[in-house]
């Protein structure tokens, strides 16, 4: 009697021994997407209508003087219904585009060296016990102390100047919780792939970093109104451009239409983001099967 020798891989034979997805598993997985997106969107729209109430409520029931404090219908009658509503328009969305450009850098560039520095602290405890006292005490010092020496260095006015200040803002919050996430890994899954002669990056490849996507995601949301408060900052003290520019000099010669306006625009935008950050988080792990917790 003959035998027969199995040489195929242990992966092969997971692989080709895994069960087809049920029938039902995409219409259950896209009524779990709906049912996130339509959370998500109830979410914005509640807080949405809180901010507006708020808004609302400081400026009628405080007794701060109409001519200084200006209520939603009052930023409304600016952009819509005035006269003079596309004339401010076109004076208002440049300066707009150029905050959301600014903070588009620093966001991306906090985000990268936040998630290298996640990994490099997870491949090596002695990076992480070089770095991180040097990372914790540029925290612990005011971005408005040291702006100046940034700006010094990588010269006013400089899109390298808007980087830095941005992704200092962005950074320590989205590296947190990037660390966070990478060390909650499974220890089972993590044995399995040193069992399977895996060494500490194929282990980071394979489990940290496809179980630390919600923290990544956190990270992303923590770090998008981070990233427009950076970027208003470096206008204000380094370009002189955008919303964050032109914020004091509407302060200064008493346009208060204009202030309110620039500060309505950079919370509805700050809020817009946030949740399309949110969405995205949910339709991606929703269709990895990880489901959030409600919210």
């Amino acid at each position: 009697m003959s035998t027969t020798t199995d040489t195929s891989a242990p992966g092969d034979a997971m692989t080709s021994a895994a069960p087809p997805a049920p029938p039902g598993a995409a219409a259950a997985r896209a009524g779990a997407i709906s049912r996130t997106i339509g959370r998500s969107l109830l979410n914005a729209l509640l807080t949405f209508v809180i901010v507006l109430a708020l808004w609302w409520a400081v400026v009628n029931l405080t007794g701060i003087s109409p001519y200084v404090a200006k209520g939603p219908a009052d930023v409304w009658e600016f952009f819509f219904t005035s006269e003079e509503a596309a004339q401010n328009r076109a004076e208002m969305m440049p300066l707009l585009a150029q905050t959301l450009s600014d903070a588009a850098l620093g966001f991306v560039v906090g985000m990268v060296v936040a998630l290298v520095l996640a990994l490099a602290f997870s491949l090596s405890r002695s990076v992480e016990m070089g770095v991180m006292p040097l990372a914790l005490l540029l925290r612990s010092v005011p971005l408005v102390a040291i702006a100046p020496v940034i700006i010094l260095i990588t010269g006013r006015g400089t899109a390298a100047s808007v980087a830095v200040i941005g992704s200092i803002v962005v950074l320590f919050p989205a590296l947190a919780s990037m660390m966070f996430g990478l060390s909650r890994a499974s220890k089972e899954s993590l044995d399995v792939v040193h069992v399977y002669g895996g060494g500490r990056a194929t282990q980071l490849r394979k489990v940290n970093v496809p179980g630390a996507l919600p923290s990544l995601f956190a990270a992303a949301r923590v770090s998008v109104p981070g990233a427009v408060t950076g970027a208003l900052l470096a206008e204000w003290l380094s370009t002189g451009q955008g919303i964050g520019g032109m914020i004091q000099k509407f302060s200064a010669s008493a346009r208060f239409d204009e202030l309110w306006a620039s500060v309505a625009l950079i919370t509805i935008i700050t809020l817009l983001l946030y949740n399309v950050v949110q969405v995205i988080e949910n339709i991606v792990l929703a269709r990895m099967g990880m489901t959030t917790s409600s919210r």
